[in-house]
Order: C-alpha cells, then sequence, then structure tokens
C-alpha cells in the first residue's frame, strides 16, 4: 500500500466534520495562486471547477485534495499536512465564517518513502 502524500490533523478533521455536517461533501484544492491562493481551501464537493492542470494527491478525512500542477512542483517531495489555525483567511474557503482557517504543514519525504509514496493523479 503506498504512503499518502497528504494527511490531515485532528483538529482539521474536526472542522472538517462540522462543515460537512452544514454542507454536505467537500473538496480541497489548493492553487498556489497570490494571497490565501496558497493556502489549501475547502468548496463543496464539485462547486470549485478543476482545470488541467490540477492534480488529485489523495484524500483527506473523506474529502478529495487536489493540486495546481505548478503548486505542486514546490511539494513534490514532501508530505502535506492539512491542519486549522484561529483567524480569518481572505478567501472563499467555508471554514472562514467560523473564525478559522485551514493551513498546511510540511515535512520532507525520506528517500524510502520516496519510493513507495502514492502517485498523483490528473483530477478528473
Amino acid at each position: 500500500m503506498p504512503l499518502e502524500r497528504v494527511s490531515v490533523t485532528e483538529a482539521a478533521a474536526k472542522v472538517i466534520e462540522r462543515l460537512r455536517d452544514k454542507h454536505g461533501e467537500l473538496m480541497f484544492h489548493q492553487s498556489g495562486g497570490c494571497c490565501d491562493g496558497s493556502a489549501p481551501m475547502c468548496f463543496l464537493a464539485g462547486e470549485f471547477r478543476l482545470g488541467g492542470r490540477d492534480l488529485y494527491l489523495g484524500d483527506i478525512h473523506g474529502c478529495g485534495f487536489y493540486m495546481h500542477a505548478d503548486q505542486f512542483e514546490y511539494y513534490k517531495n514532501c508530505h502535506t499536512i492539512v491542519d486549522v489555525v484561529e483567524g480569518r483567511g481572505s478567501s472563499f474557503s467555508l471554514e472562514i465564517p467560523l473564525g478559522l482557517r485551514f493551513m498546511i504543514r510540511t515535512r520532507l519525504f525520506t528517500d524510502e518513502e520516496l519510493a513507495d509514496v502514492r502517485p498523483v493523479e490528473p483530477a478528473t
């Protein structure tokens, strides 16, 4: 079984559950654009239109996690961990009205982990 590229903290999982209870199925996208575009954004599943350069990295707490290919170039050797902190971002992400914002933390994969990491897939 391959090593996952993306995971979620317990605190972020609790926020995802709150949002799912209120809104339904969710998805995450990280574009790498300016401002809050480099933060993972949470949307209703299918609300954000994925493009031909978006990649599927895996699921976090039952939600698909997608990243733009240009941004992935910076993170391709990292395990991406979605966390949550207090504070308001300036995006359309669903957690913003809660006074929270999702963020990522990363750590480099070891050479052994890179040999067994989940391959990325085109977002289809």
